[in-house]
């Protein structure tokens, strides 16, 4: 099977929420498909990363911190930017089309005699076939280390059938309520669905609803918390003491940079991963590097965490591409949920606080569209809504229709390719275009202008 029927294979299975919740949620199903592949998942040690906002970013993070320390480190992310492959690295690598092909077509096979055999209902979703390439490929590469990204919830997601050495809770809001209930509670209850008994949780106070759920399931299950607190820096309301202008010539944009105490020494941390909240994340990443390096994982120093957040790459959240000829700046960012919204908007007050910006805006018809547009829409001096090529996409009339009460002024350009167009155009030297809402949006912007993924 070619590459490109392999990828084609996977999109005809449909997008995962375009089935029903009970569908897709039941993790008997990804067991028995994993049985009939002998267990990848066995095979290699795994830390789980949970929560709505930063998950990703935190998995990042902490890939890059485990390769710095000298281990072979694997990354499962979702969903992708530009290419299928991307959701699968090792060592900031992404799986090879052949590879990816190889590895389809043989868990392909499997799924199919078990369907044939009744021991499963149906074919794998794209998530359940995904996650089975994702364990198989780390296990066939012998990974030290593998850092999954859970997809959705926790509970029941197709990630949460490995014994994780470390679970890690990033911040939890309303997002998929559909699938994970509608309110803060019932959704941090899927998500503590990663902690074990007796396992390590790493996790950072949040919302109070969100904080009684992770703190009772830690102690149901007398599992042992460890607080990232102690590697957030302390920042004064208002201030952006720690962000500064990059020097490189090859690396435009900003960083974070500010002391820590990590292992007992003194290092200086430099994040490219910009806005407030990404300090969380980072804080995230360390405590849980620690804490494997206490289960015995070698190589994990000071140092190399150090380098390993200075070396982070996540693409498409604030990235920064400088102007150039016939281009002005611009600023992409997925920012999919009021929670992204808000923290893009701070990132944006933080950096741009004189600059006249203009939004090129996309989401999906079953978010939170309206409460985004309160959020964003004041910022901007004009509104460019479009839509991404996803049949679960709002129209730009949708859009228009969600932010008309904001009193922003904004245009309705139904392909995005033009959107970005319209954008160039009406922009000046001073201002600063953003493109920003679904990772779809995103991913096709970043394809357009030749964006570094």
């Amino acid at each position: 099977m070619s590459y490109e029927t392999a990828v084609a294979r996977m999109f005809a299975l449909g997008h995962e929420l375009a089935l029903t919740p009970s569908h897709k949620f039941d993790l008997g199903h990804m067991r028995v498909l994993l049985q009939g592949m002998d267990h990848p998942e066995r095979r290699f040690p795994s830390v789980l990363v949970a929560g709505t906002n930063g998950k990703g970013s935190t998995a990042a993070t902490l890939a890059s911190i485990l390769r710095a320390s000298g281990l072979k480190a694997g990354l499962y992310t979702s969903p992708h930017l530009v290419r299928i492959n991307e959701r699968i690295r090792i060592n900031g690598k992404e799986i090879s089309d052949d590879h990816f092909a190889e590895l389809h077509s043989k868990i392909d096979r499997v799924a199919e005699t078990l369907v044939e055999k009744a021991e499963l209902p149906w074919h794998p979703s794209f998530f359940e076939m995904m996650t089975a390439i994702a364990f198989e490929y780390f296990a066939w590469e012998q990974v030290d280390l593998a850092v999954l990204e859970v997809g959705m919830g926790g509970r029941l997601d197709a990630t949460n059938v490995v014994e994780p050495q470390v679970s890690v809770i990033t911040d939890i809001s309303l997002d998929h309520q559909k699938f994970l209930g509608n309110t803060v509670g019932e959704i941090a209850r899927e998500k503590v669905g990663v902690i074990r008994p007796g396992g390590a949780v790493v996790t950072l106070p949040q919302q109070p609803e969100a904080n009684d759920v992770i703190g009772n399931r830690i102690m149901e299950l007398g599992a042992r918390g460890v607080n990232a607190v102690p590697f957030v820096p302390p920042i004064s309301p208002g201030s952006s003491q720690y962000l500064v202008s990059r020097t490189e010539v090859d690396k435009p944009g900003f960083v974070y940079r500010y002391p820590l105490q990590v292992m007992g020494e003194q290092i200086l941390a430099e994040t490219p991963l910009v806005g407030r909240h990404q300090l969380r994340n980072v804080a995230l990443a360390i405590a849980a590097a620690e804490e494997l390096s206490r289960q015995g994982f070698s190589g994990i120093t000071a140092k190399s965490i150090e380098s390993g957040i200075r070396e982070t790459r996540w693409p498409g959240r604030f990235q920064v591409i400088a102007a150039r000829a016939g281009w002005p700046e611009m600023v992409i960012d997925v920012a999919h949920n009021p929670a992204g919204a808000w923290a893009l908007r701070s990132a944006l007050s933080e950096r741009y606080e004189d600059r006249p910006l203009i939004f090129v805006f996309g989401a999906m018809r079953d978010k939170a569209i309206s409460e985004m547009a309160e959020i964003l829409f004041p910022l901007a001096d004009r509104v460019i809504a479009t839509r991404p090529e996803n049949p679960r996409a709002a129209s730009p009339e949708e859009i228009q229709q969600a932010g008309a009460r904001i009193g922003a002024e904004i245009d309705a350009v139904e392909n995005v390719e033009d959107a970005v167009e319209r954008a160039r155009l009406l922009a000046n030297a001073e201002t600063v275009v953003v493109i920003t809402g679904s990772i779809y949006l995103v991913g096709e912007v970043m394809r357009i202008v030749g964006a570094e993924v």
